[in-house]
């Protein structure tokens, strides 16, 4: 450890206290009957030190940090408690006061940066907003200080990107650019929510060790909002566990992640998702959080609590403090009083291979790139160029890599939402890429899809009931209203929601619920096929577990197959019997799960995997760092697409992209690297 990070350290056990919350209440709607949206939370951040709030959604974790911030919605109101950052309360300021205060000693991450970042102002047009508001030093050379702030973040070539538009770059450099945002005005509290959600595991490795460079140069204390535990076991000095408004737990992450004291949080840890529960149920967390529009007199938890004792009906549990955390809960901690969890097997049916369902081969789609007033063609986006993939009855696909590589392309191509360029996708027999409208329009109820924005998929002024029903109006299911109603309530509880949610909007309902929501549409036509584009990236790890189970349930029972577009590693290793892994449009490495994510043999496969955070603090992990951004699909490099990034690269990846290589194990890898004449030298 460094002389600075020993400082950092030493400062983090022993300062006295950056932010500190006492006894926050923040409620929202009318005061007659308030959503409790933060009941009671107390906690402190020390300079240096990482604070993780962790819980489900809804369970108040952003609601604090927009408390901080005072940027509650127009409902809300903090109605008790204290917030102080470096000894000055933030309530008692006026709106003004507070405005210097956003941006300057507390600065911001928001979960989506594209929603953040405005669309018609340049990069780096915003950054020198901020520094002009927040910066006394460098209003003179506000040019020059963005530019700083851009390398300082990690963006390659900072004079040209600050130029251009939120539209022209990638995920990850989106989310730079909102952290050097929160930057410039030398925050002395940085609040991220849930910054890297919607980012790849290599670039999410990328920002998390920006975030860790950063705060040992600058000293600043983090609070940090995510659902991964991973994420948490990387980051984590502090970790403090929200449920229904609530703190139910806080600890070092050591702790935390050694001997959890709460059932909530053992409960979080069941649930993981991994290879070695592939062949069993993951537990699951019953029912959902309570509704916080009521006075609460005893145990939130206990009704989802296998633990659970008569007192836990009687009484609120109290705050067990232990100097280094606490925990709220009447039991000792370890103490499982009733667990009844059983590892059960998954029958034999997922694991058995009764024919293909889809086969795909030669499948592009180029999307045309016309300039002028006569919109002459000038070249093509390759956003898939060339795949071949096969799936089998009750089988399920993973695709995995970086975004903008094409994973979401093949599945709409799949589904001919997306009509291919050139190739061939026979369902079932049929080869559905050449069939018109009045034919594809019959299979439809066989294959279906779960997009990865539930909210950007439902039409906004549609209750729930006929977003689930549309698909069997359709399709003629049900006899009348009274019957599809019927079954629409029985498709909610099967992903986890009450019937009575039908009656409402989607935006009446949390990320994660609509996500369920978008599931349950998917199901009610009993496809044979369902391409799922991301759909546990927005789930909490409780919810995400429900919705893996609900998926291989219905894989066994019903012999669905799935095509599962993610890149959550954890995910693919309990749930896939194959992987593929695609790169810039092309399939580099597709093989048996176990073989790929155990032995990977592209370069690519293995930095991929080795970015994948692990839920534990003790391991440290050996990331291979990629060089760049991904290269854009209009003009691929020549050779290998690979090359420019890759840290193995052989003259001949420059030259030609590799053949189709079949290593002994039965994978299919397009590497010069198993090439038969290549004796492993580099």
């Amino acid at each position: 450890m460094s002389v600075i990070e020993t400082a950092m350290a030493n400062a983090a056990d022993t300062g006295p206290p950056l932010l500190e919350i006492d006894g926050l209440a923040t409620h929202l709607g009318h005061s007659t009957n308030p959503v409790r949206a933060v009941d009671g939370v107390s906690l402190t951040i020390r300079r240096g030190e990482t604070f993780v709030l962790l819980g489900e959604s809804g369970c108040g974790k952003s609601m604090i940090a927009l408390s901080v911030m005072r940027l509650l919605p127009h409902s809300g109101r903090i109605v008790a408690g204290e917030v102080s950052l470096g000894g000055r309360s933030l309530r008692a300021l006026s709106e003004a006061q507070m405005r210097s205060e956003r941006g300057g000693r507390v600065g911001m991450i928001f979960q989506e940066p594209m929603t953040s970042l405005n669309p018609v102002m340049t990069v780096g047009e915003q950054v020198a907003e901020a520094v002009r508001l927040h910066d006394d030093e460098n209003r003179m050379r506000v040019g020059e200080r963005v530019v700083e702030l851009f390398r300082a973040v990690g963006i390659p070539d900072p004079e040209r990107r600050t130029g251009e538009y939120p539209h022209q770059l990638s995920g990850g450099m989106k989310q730079r650019v909102m952290i050097a945002i929160a930057l410039a005005g030398r925050p002395q509290l940085l609040i991220a929510d849930e910054p890297t959600t919607a980012l790849d595991v290599t670039i999410q490795a990328q920002v998390l060790d920006l975030l860790k460079k950063l705060q040992r140069e600058t000293g600043m204390g983090i609070l940090l909002i995510t659902h991964d535990l991973g994420v948490v076991a990387e980051m984590a000095d502090t970790v403090g566990v929200m449920y229904a408004g609530q703190l139910v737990e806080t600890n070092s992450a050591r702790e935390f992640f050694r001997a959890p004291r709460h059932p909530y949080s053992r409960k979080l840890f069941r649930s993981l998702p991994m290879a070695e529960k592939r062949h069993r149920g993951l537990e699951v967390i019953r029912g959902i959080v309570p509704a916080l529009d009521q006075p609460f007199t005893l145990c939130r938890f206990v009704d989802r609590c296998e633990s659970a004792i008569d007192l836990c009906r009687l009484q609120a549990p109290p705050w067990r403090d232990n100097g280094a955390g606490g925990y709220r809960c009447h039991l000792a901690p370890g103490i499982d009083a009733k667990q009844t969890a059983k590892d059960t097997v998954a029958p034999a049916l997922a694991d058995e291979v009764s024919g293909t369902l889809l086969n795909v081969t030669g499948l592009k789609v180029h999307f045309p790139i016309q300039r002028g007033v006569l919109r002459r063609v000038v070249g093509h986006v390759k956003a898939v160029d060339g795949v071949d993939l096969a799936i089998g009855h009750a089988r399920t696909v993973a695709l995995v890599g970086e975004s903008g590589c094409g994973k979401t392309t093949v599945g709409k191509a799949i589904l001919q939402l997306q009509r291919p360029t050139a190739g061939e996708v026979w369902f079932d027999g049929v080869d559905v890429a050449r069939l018109d409208s009045a034919r594809l329009r019959g299979l439809r109820q066989d294959f279906q899809i779960i997009f990865q924005d539930p909210a950007a998929s439902m039409n906004p002024r549609m209750l729930v009931e006929d977003i689930v029903a549309e698909g069997m109006l359709a399709q003629r299911i049900g006899r009348n209203r009274a019957e599809r109603r019927a079954l629409v309530e029985q498709l909610l509880l099967q992903v986890g929601m009450q019937p009575r949610a039908a009656d409402r909007y989607p935006h009446e309902f949390s990320g994660g619920q609509r996500q369920r929501i978008a599931i349950a549409r998917a199901l009610a036509l009993k496809p044979k096929l369902i391409i799922c584009d991301e759909p546990t990236s927005a789930l909490d790890v409780s919810v995400q577990a429900q919705v893996l189970n609900l998926l291989r349930d219905l894989q066994d029972e019903m012999g669905i197959s799935y095509l599962f577009i993610t890149h959550n590693i954890s995910v693919v290793a309990y749930l896939a019997h194959e992987v593929a892994v695609m790169y810039l449009g092309r399939i580099v490495e597709y093989g048996d799960v176990d073989s790929v994510l155990g032995r990977p043999l592209h370069p690519y496969t293995e930095a991929l995997l080795s970015a994948v955070p692990v839920p534990d603090p003790e391991r440290n992990r050996d990331v291979v760092r990629l060089q760049g951004d991904m290269p854009s699909p209009i003009d691929p490099p020549t050779g290998c697409h690979f090359h420019p990034r890759c840290p193995r690269v052989m003259p001949v990846c420059r030259e030609r992209y590799p053949d189709r290589f079949r290593s002994d194990d039965g994978r299919q890898v397009s590497c010069w690297l198993l090439a038969p004449q290549h004796d492993g030298s580099l």
